[in-house]
């Protein structure tokens, strides 16, 4: 069993920068892939990046590379999103989940946080 506490959203305006974090339990997080996903209102939950339980794959959907970057940290159990270059269209929940294959589809992950909210004001 895997807790995930997503943190670090707020209100910025576009062209800003945010880090969100999310704090997992357990001794095991290392054996954990990571993923990030957003959801607008109004619309489907999507893929934002993902990460091997290592650090050595990194993943990211089209509409965020090379303005976001996926890390982790598993001395702290703690996997992070740094977003550049924010746009409005970034605004949404942000969930962070953990499972067993470094994946962009929801249903590859097992435990999922309870999201934090990112606002880009134009």
């Amino acid at each position: 069993q895997v807790q995930l506490v997503a943190s670090g959203g707020g209100l910025v305006q576009a062209g800003g920068s945010l880090r969100l974090s999310c704090a997992a339990s357990g001794r095991t997080f290392s054996s954990y892939a990571m993923g990030w996903f957003r959801q607008a209102p109004g619309k489907e939950r999507e893929f934002v990046a993902a990460i091997s339980g290592s650090g050595g794959s990194r993943y990211y959907a089209n509409s965020v590379k090379g303005r976001f970057t996926i890390s982790r940290d598993n001395a702290k159990n703690t996997v992070y999103l740094q977003m550049n270059s924010l746009k409005p269209e970034d605004t949404a929940v942000y969930y962070c989940a953990a499972g067993s294959v470094t994946s962009r589809w929801e249903d590859g992950y097992n435990y999922w946080g309870q999201g934090t909210q990112v606002t880009v004001s134009s």
